[in-house]
C-alpha cells in the first residue's frame, strides 16, 4: 500500500499520530499485569471478553463487513483465536515473573518465528538479510539472559517471553491467510471471542473473582489497550504503507518500556538497555525486507 498524501499532509499527520497512539497503548497494556493481581489465565479472559463485547459494538455501528456475513465460524479462526489465548497468558505470565521490559522484549523476538515460519512453509533456506535479523534478536535475548540458570526470574521471565513471540508469529502467519476473506475488524472480533472461549474453564478453575477496583483496570485493558487501540491500528493503514506501520510498531517495547519507568517506576539495567537496543533494530531491519 502506498502513502496517499505528502509529508505534509494533516491527514498523514493524524494517521502517524494515531499509529502512534495505538501502538503506545499496545505497549501500555503490559503495565496491567503488574497492576492486575489476578491469574495470567483470568486477565486475559476478562481482556478478550471485553474486547470481544466492544469490537461486537464498533463493527455493528459501522456496518463492517466480514463481521456477520458467514453462517459458520471458520476453524482456522477458532484455531488463531486459540493460539491468541496462549500468546497473551504467555505475555502476562512474563511480565508477571520478571518484569514490563523483560515480557515485552522476550515478545519482541517475533520477527526471528516469523522468518523462520516463512523459511518452513515456503521450505526454503534464510537468506544473508534474514540471518542479520536472527543474529539480532539472538544477541538481544543473550544480553537479557544474567545466568544459565532456570531458578533466575529473569530467565524464567524471558522464556515466557519468547512464547508469547513466537505464538504471535504463528499468529502473524495465520492471519495472512484469513485476510483474504475476513475484514481485520471480523478477525480481531472472532479471534477475540474464541480466545475468551477457550479460556473459560481455565477462568473457571481459577476460582477468582476479580474486585470492583479489577474489573474497571479489565475493562479499560479491553477497550483501550485492544479494542480502541486494533481500530486505530486498522484505520491508519488506510493512509500509510505497511512499511511505515512496521517502523512504528517496532516502537511497542520502546514505548513499554518508557511507560513502565513513568508509571511503575521500573528502571531497565544498562544489560536490558542494551538488549532491547538489539531487539529493535531487528525488528526495523525485518521490516527492510518488505518495504511494502
Amino acid at each position: 500500500m502506498s502513502e496517499r498524501s505528502t509529508d505534509s499532509s494533516p491527514l498523514r499527520a493524524r494517521s502517524l499520530a494515531a499509529l502512534h497512539l495505538a501502538v503506545a497503548l499496545f505497549g501500555f497494556a503490559g503495565l496491567f499485569g503488574k497492576w492486575l493481581a489476578l491469574p495470567p489465565v483470568t486477565i486475559v479472559f476478562g481482556r478478550t471478553l471485553v474486547a470481544s463485547v466492544a469490537l461486537a459494538v464498533l463493527l455493528g455501528l459501522t456496518r463492517e463487513r466480514g463481521a456477520s456475513d458467514r453462517r459458520r465460524v471458520d476453524w482456522r479462526l477458532a484455531g488463531n483465536g486459540a493460539v491468541l489465548a496462549l500468546h497473551w497468558v504467555a505475555f502476562f505470565q512474563a511480565i508477571q515473573t520478571a518484569s514490563v521490559a523483560v515480557g515485552l522484549l522476550g515478545f519482541a523476538s517475533f520477527p526471528l518465528f516469523v522468518l523462520i515460519l516463512e523459511a518452513a512453509t515456503r521450505q526454503r533456506a534464510l537468506r544473508g538479510g534474514e540471518w542479520a535479523t536472527a543474529i539480532l534478536v539472538a544477541g538481544g535475548l543473550a544480553l537479557l539472559v544474567p545466568e544459565l540458570r532456570w531458578e533466575n526470574r529473569i530467565v524464567q521471565g524471558l522464556s515466557w517471553g519468547v512464547l508469547s513471540g513466537l505464538t504471535f508469529a504463528l499468529l502473524a502467519v495465520g492471519n495472512r491467510a484469513l485476510a483474504a476473506g475476513y475484514s481485520s475488524g471480523a478477525i480481531a472480533l472472532w479471534q477475540n471471542a474464541c480466545a475468551a472461549i477457550c479460556l473459560l474453564p481455565l477462568a473457571i478453575l481459577a476460582a477468582v473473582v476479580p474486585a470492583p477496583s479489577q474489573i474497571a483496570l479489565l475493562v479499560v485493558l479491553g477497550v483501550a489497550c485492544t479494542a480502541l487501540a486494533h481500530t486505530l491500528f486498522i484505520h491508519a493503514l488506510h493512509f500509510l504503507s505497511a512499511h511505515t506501520a512496521s517502523v512504528v510498531t517496532a516502537l511497542e517495547p520502546v514505548y513499554g518500556i518508557a511507560l513502565a519507568f513513568l508509571l511503575l517506576g521500573e528502571t531497565p539495567s544498562a544489560r536490558t538497555l542494551a538488549g532491547a537496543v538489539l531487539l529493535v533494530w531487528a525488528a526495523l531491519h525485518a521490516t527492510r525486507r518488505r518495504p511494502g
